[in-house]
């Protein structure tokens, strides 16, 4: 019988990729900070809300969508995270899920963390922000965050509304 990996097994999972996230964040900030000493780098990469998060994307946003698709449709079907709890992502026949259904499951639940990227950068280089577009912005965020965390406890498989759309599946790896 399958085991599916509960909602506090997930979010250990995902709090030790965080720690990888958290390592790499820490060397891009000293990379760039130690650039722009020398390269006046913030003056070129910051000057508009569109360039910025472009770059943000290209630096951040996109490394760490591969490093879960990659590391999700690789043989050993999980994360670090996942892999150091017995954690992997399957198919609906238990297989090992494929590179596309990998990206669409990590595009679909990266959705709430690039709106609050956008949002960000928004506030950060606003003169008059919209605060009606800044407060629907991030009431969006939070009810996807609150619907894939309601479908993981209310679903028998211990889906995400993430898992659901891609067709995909997080499973205790027996003993």
């Amino acid at each position: 019988m399958q085991s599916y990996a509960g909602f506090w097994q997930r979010v250990r999972a995902f709090a030790f990729d965080y720690f990888l996230i958290a390592i790499y964040l820490i060397c891009i900030t000293l990379l760039f900070w130690l650039m722009s000493r020398f390269l006046n780098l913030n003056q070129w990469l910051f000057t508009d809300r569109v360039w910025a998060q472009t770059a943000a994307f290209f630096v951040v946003t996109l490394p760490v969508t591969l490093y879960f698709v990659i590391q999700e449709a690789s043989p050993k079907q999980a994360t670090w995270g996942k892999q150091r709890l017995g954690l992997k992502v399957v198919d609906r026949d238990g297989n090992r899920i494929s590179l596309l259904r990998a990206f669409a499951r990590t595009l679909l639940k990266f959705i709430p963390w690039e709106i609050s990227h956008t949002l960000l950068w928004e506030i950060a280089f606003s003169t008059g922000s919209l605060p009606a577009f800044i407060n629907y912005g991030y009431t969006l965020v939070y009810l996807l965050i609150g619907l894939n965390i309601a479908s993981l406890v209310m679903t028998k498989t211990n889906q995400t509304l993430y898992d659901l759309l891609a067709g995909a599946y997080v499973l205790q790896q027996p003993s």
